[in-house]
């Protein structure tokens, strides 16, 4: 009698099934790095801030969103517009106003008051 089994000469591995297999000479990408702001942007968008105080000098005075939105926002450009946040932070940390629980709204405070006369 013969056999029936058929002999295997495949000896390559079967595919790996779900994920498809990164070709060898592609190498993975690094993230992007955080790229550093120019520190102008941030600084005219602080000036900003100072310039509305100035005019509102009061501790306690309440700059609302619409204020934001108004004096602020509005006059933006590309690059004062990326630098917005980093420069509302810095002005929060360094204690010239406290940020509201909405995020937008802020409030003077003794220290921005005494800095903006």
């Amino acid at each position: 009698m013969k056999s029936t089994s058929k002999k295997n000469y495949n000896t390559s591995k079967p595919p790996r099934t779900g994920a498809k297999a990164t070709p060898r000479n592609v190498q993975r990408k690094a993230p992007p790095k955080k790229t550093a702001l120019d520190v102008a942007p941030k600084n005219e968008v602080k000036a900003m801030f100072f310039s509305w105080f100035t005019r509102h000098n009061q501790v306690g005075q309440i700059m609302t969103k619409l204020d934001v939105a108004r004096e602020i926002i509005k006059k933006l450009d590309k690059p004062q517009n990326e630098a917005l946040e980093e420069a509302m932070h810095e002005l929060e940390k360094e204690g010239f106003f406290e940020v509201q629980s909405d995020g937008v709204t802020l409030v003077l405070t003794q220290l921005g008051s005494e800095f903006v006369k």
